[in-house]
């Protein structure tokens, strides 16, 4: 299964990158073919140009080149891992970027022209994984919602079909977990990565 692991964080050492790692090892240990886009180390633009914002509703939507190649890599893949910290009750702006510049019409999805209904065009996508750490503890992000989790596994999962499998792993109030814990949520998302079918 072809496996695109979508990452935003700018720190190398960071616990998230520790995430992706782990991530990583299951799903080579399960022979999946893993790529991963590291939005920070890329560079990626967040913000959409006047250019693409003009050719949204188009035939051809894509301007930039490194777009172009990431919608390729979401049209061959079985599977969407996104890994990433929640601040400000939402997933980093350079995630969103990725999403609105990536997930474009004629890529994840058309409209019938009379209803303006959505008709999802990734439904070779069979699972759609969220892995995200919180600064914040359960009941508070319960509290405030949390915006990430909901624009995965609701919007997007309308682009895939109902069909698409969605789990979600969250560790909250990263930063009073002792280094055990951290190693625990490590095990099991390796553990998980591994079972993925």
């Amino acid at each position: 299964m072809n496996v695109l692991i979508v990452h935003a964080h700018p720190i190398p050492e960071s616990f998230n990158h520790a995430i992706v790692a782990a991530a990583r090892r299951g799903l080579e240990a399960a022979q999946h073919t893993v790529t991963t886009l590291d939005l920070y180390a890329l560079g990626y633009q967040a913000v959409m140009s006047d250019d693409e914002w003009q050719a949204y509703e188009s035939l051809s939507p894509v301007r930039d080149p490194m777009v172009a190649e990431h919608v390729e890599l979401v049209r061959s893949s079985q599977a969407i891992v996104f890994i990433y910290p929640t601040w400000w009750s939402a997933m980093p702006a350079i995630m969103r970027g990725w999403m609105e510049r990536t997930m474009l019409m004629g890529v994840a999805f058309d409209l019938n022209e009379s209803r303006r209904k959505l008709i999802p065009r990734l439904t070779q996508v069979r699972h759609l994984i969220g892995v995200s750490t919180h600064g914040s503890p359960w009941w508070y992000v319960k509290l405030v919602n949390d915006n990430g989790r909901r624009m995965i596994s609701r919007t997007l999962r309308f682009n895939t079909g109902l069909r698409t499998k969605v789990s979600w792993h969250a560790l909250y109030a990263l930063d009073r977990r002792s280094p055990q814990k951290r190693e625990k949520f490590l095990m099991r998302i390796e553990s998980e990565m591994r079972n993925l079918r």
